[in-house]
């Protein structure tokens, strides 16, 4: 139910924490009392419907912001949250992971509840998980001790112990090769290694939080006393002791509220299970149910990929006979964009070039480096688009590599700010920023050069980004000041989290590992059988859940998406691959090129002539051989005259533009246009190098070019 309130305090409210509020938003955020089930679809403002919420509670008097626990599952996610909270003037929630609430609470009640220091923390689990296995004479090589890992941790959050995880465990696809009664012994040897170093993991600490909430009445009696209102985030993603713990926390109260989305449940293989948010009002049949329908991400024409993709899934039966739940249908709120595009690559390295060519068009027609990425199916298949972008002088940053805070540069900018926030005053922030990070070597303008130096850059710049972010947030448009001390204490909170700023450079990232994120532009590569559903995937279930991670990748994406694939491995190899099933009735089903045909496939002798050199038969070995149709053993086919007018055409047309030259054209391409001689726009289109963009902006100088030389 809504909370009634005086009218003077409810307009001032309503003006400044639900003014901005789509109806359903607006109802979520001003409901604050019972159960609640909010099934929020990709980019239709949960997290802001929540926060407000927190924030109109607090407001109001309902909520006092020390009791009140707001739950999610990353810890950038968690930082996000208390970011948004501080923006709305709301100070002390509690906004953490299962495993830092846990971890928290076991630090505070384990001397009383148990006594002694608390067990050290077990940050990974590879070494031993080895000793277990050399305990029991078993050979593992580094593969396998991830899949043990992974198990172990599957079982322990399913609230499994090594006796009843044989039972339990039947019928799962034997990790490692091992058979399940090995898995249970390794169970048990893991334990009894961890007892011996007197460690515990992550697992553990919920569990052993579940152990002590469960048995001490007055340790759970004080934790009830202190939260007395929860806010669950990604409740899609909950895993049985997950589910546990909240609980517990709970106790006999309903004041709960729940946000998620079953097709977006994607991390079944960790224990996430979404039949606690499909099961909510079987549990609470008083409880509220919105949804939250309005996508306020994506173009119409991303959202429409994103709804038939869902409106195409199994109608194999979810649990005994119950259907599988309806999806979400999203309603479009955003202007018309570009459509989808769909393309067939030869292979993988001609997938990755074409991904890197159209990602400079779009870098030329101002898209920001950072609104980019690329996304596959594993983290294998990142190798091959490193190179593309680095052979194209496009920076980029893997996500899941060096952690930001971490990076040298930055840990010596913060040393820096703190040492400078000793001294200022209330200066402009912006400013101060700059002129303290001009000492590491800051500029207005990016550096030329890339590598080392041109990465230096984009950490510091990312910094003054985020201070220009957060003082337009938190001083001088919202009416205050923020001071360098306020960007001090925002980093290092950050830092703690590793919730770190944005940096330029295009995204290369996992499905798995952009959720929750979003892009101007998205690339999903590699959508072949095998890759998209993986090959292991042998179940309904499994494959479901395949689609549910395309579906995440879809609407990962704002306006530009891009979906590709490839019919072989290697440049030359056999064309043995299909496109994923999951196109089926989404792509066009015809096209006249290889690099955009989405039906039948091309003939062997079409896909293999690129390959080989036009003019000794040699297989071309690189990306740029490939461009001109020549080995670099062979001579220039092209006039020099004509070759040398088309360079100072580019270096013109360059410095015009204030742009580096390989950005009109690199070099292979301006080779193959010398050697090919087009005498149309569609001969110039058909040239590798030459796409659209480029061929409207350049095509006629070129000609004219040719036809004068």
């Amino acid at each position: 139910m809504s909370l009634e309130l005086p009218v003077d305090v409810t307009d001032n409210l309503e003006a400044r924490i639900l003014g901005g509020l789509d109806e359903e938003q607006r109802h979520v955020a001003s409901t604050l009392t019972g159960p609640m089930s909010v099934l929020a679809g990709a980019g239709t403002g949960k997290t802001r419907a929540i926060t407000h919420r927190i924030a109109y509670g607090v407001h109001s008097g309902v909520y006092k912001p020390q009791q009140v626990l707001a739950v999610t599952f990353t810890a950038r996610a968690a930082a996000e949250m208390r970011t948004r909270l501080r923006d709305l003037g709301v100070g002390g929630v509690q906004a953490r992971t299962f495993h830092a609430a846990a971890l928290r609470q076991l630090q505070y009640f384990w001397p009383h509840a148990v006594g002694g220091p608390l067990p050290g923390l077990l940050d990974h689990k590879a070494q031993v998980i080895a000793e277990s296995a050399r305990r029991l004479r078993l050979t593992t090589d580094r593969a396998a001790i991830r899949d043990l890992a992974a198990e172990i941790e599957w079982a322990k959050v399913s609230m499994l112990t090594p006796d009843t995880y044989l039972k339990a465990a039947a019928g799962r696809v034997e990790p490692a090769g091992f058979d399940l009664t090995t898995i249970s012994r390794l169970f048990q040897a893991y334990e009894d290694v961890k007892t011996d170093r007197n460690i515990i993991d992550f697992e553990d600490v919920l569990l052993i939080t579940v152990g002590i909430l469960q048995e001490d009445a007055k340790v759970a009696a004080t934790v009830r006393d202190q939260y007395r209102h929860f806010v669950v985030d990604e409740y899609q993603d909950v895993s049985p002791l997950q589910q546990r713990l909240l609980d517990l926390w709970l106790g006999p109260r309903d004041e709960l509220c729940v946000v998620g989305d079953a097709s977006q449940t994607i991390y079944s293989f960790t224990g996430a299970t979404s039949r606690h948010l499909l099961d909510f009002t079987k549990r609470f049949p008083e409880a509220e149910v919105v949804k939250l329908v309005r996508d306020y991400r994506s173009t119409p024409q991303v959202v429409n990929l994103a709804n038939s993709l869902l409106a195409a899934r199994t109608k194999q039966p979810r649990r005994g006979n119950d259907p599988w739940p309806a999806p979400l249908e999203l309603i479009a709120q955003r202007p018309t964009g570009p459509e989808p595009s769909f393309t067939e690559c030869a292979d993988d390295e001609a997938e990755a070039a074409q991904v890197a060519g159209r990602i400079r068009t779009l870098l030329n027609e101002g898209v920001a480096a950072s609104q980019i990425a690329v996304l596959y199916r594993t983290n294998g298949q990142s190798e091959a688009y490193e190179q593309a972008l680095a052979s194209a002088d496009i920076g980029y940053q893997l996500r899941g590599g060096e952690r930001f805070f971490r990076r040298k540069e930055v840990r010596d900018a913060m040393l820096q700010l703190r040492a400078g926030a000793r001294a200022a005053g209330t200066d402009p922030v912006p400013q101060l920023v700059r002129d303290i990070l001009a000492n590491l070597g800051y500029t207005a303008q990016a550096p030329q050069s890339g590598g080392a130096v041109r990465e230096r850059w984009e950490s510091l710049a990312a910094l003054v980004a985020l201070a220009d972010e957060l003082d337009k947030a938190r001083g001088s448009a919202a009416g205050g000041v923020f001071t360098l001390q306020d960007l001090v204490t925002e980093l290092e909170e950050r830092a703690a989290a590793q919730h770190a700023p944005t940096v330029q450079g295009v995204t290369l990232a996992s499905l798995h590992s952009a959720k929750g994120l979003e892009w101007d532009a998205v690339f999903l590569v590699g959508l072949s059988e095998g890759l998209m559903p993986i090959s292991f995937a042998d179940t309904d279930d499994a494959v479901d859940e395949e689609r549910r991670l395309l579906y995440v990748g879809i609407t990962r994406a704002r306006e530009h998406l891009a979906l590709s694939w490839s019919l072989a491995r290697t440049p030359g190899g056999r064309a043995n691959r299909k496109p994923s099933r999951f196109l089926d009735g989404l792509r066009p089903q015809s096209s006249s090129s290889v690099q955009n045909r989405a039906g039948a496939k091309p003939s062997r002798r079409k896909q293999a002539a690129p390959a080989v050199c036009r003019v000794c038969g040699t297989l071309l070995s690189s990306g740029a051989e490939r461009k001109v149709g020549r080995c670099q053993n062979c001579p220039p086919t092209y006039e020099e005259s004509t070759f040398d007018a088309l360079r100072q055409w580019r270096k013109d047309t360059a410095l015009e533009a204030s742009v580096p030259a390989f950005v009109v054209f690199t070099d292979a391409t301006l080779v193959a246009i010398a050697e090919a001689r087009p005498q149309s726009m569609q001969e110039l289109s058909r040239l590798a190098g030459v796409g659209p963009a480029k061929l409207e902006r350049y095509g006629e100088d070129v000609l004219r070019i040719l036809s004068a030389n």
